[in-house]
């Protein structure tokens, strides 16, 4: 059990980091005396200071005025992409809605370039029941038989 017990004693630990006795004892005082001189920063008085340019005096301005257009963007981004906008929503285009709210104008522009069928197809693709809707004349009744079964 002896053995055991000292099992630091056994084993070498010299790892070569080893330093003289009283190295760090001067160790600031050789390093300083093998530095060149320096007479500019040993007179205190002899201090010369540069003037400053004009971009180095607005520039913490510059600076600041770029991190609050930084900050406002990044708030108008956030409110951007937190409220849902449907741009095909018809609230949102108020000249539009006074168009199509006018006769004339949907017998002008919107009416002459519809075509029957094409209007019939949307209607179908959006699962809207086609027998609420009166049947125009120029669909007769031998066509509305030949419709494809989504239709009726």
């Amino acid at each position: 059990m002896k053995e055991s017990d000292d099992i630091l004693g056994r084993i070498n630990r010299n790892d070569g980091t080893t330093v003289p006795e009283g190295y760090f004892a001067d160790f600031a005082a050789r390093i300083t005396a093998s530095l060149p001189a320096r007479p500019e920063l040993e007179d205190a008085n002899n201090i010369v200071e540069m003037p400053r340019t004009t971009w180095q005096k607005i520039r913490p301005y510059a600076y600041m005025a770029a991190m609050f257009a930084g900050v406002w963007c990044m708030l108008k981004m956030f409110s951007l992409m937190s409220t849902p906008v449907d741009p095909l929503a018809i609230e949102s285009y108020p000249e539009l809605a006074d168009a199509l709210g006018d006769e004339q104008f949907m017998k002008q522009y919107v009416t002459d370039d519809l075509n029957q069928w094409e209007l019939l197809d949307e209607l179908a693709e959006d699962e809207f029941d086609l027998s609420d809707l009166p049947m125009p004349d120029s669909i007769d009744s031998e066509s509305i038989h030949n419709l494809p079964e989504n239709f009726q």
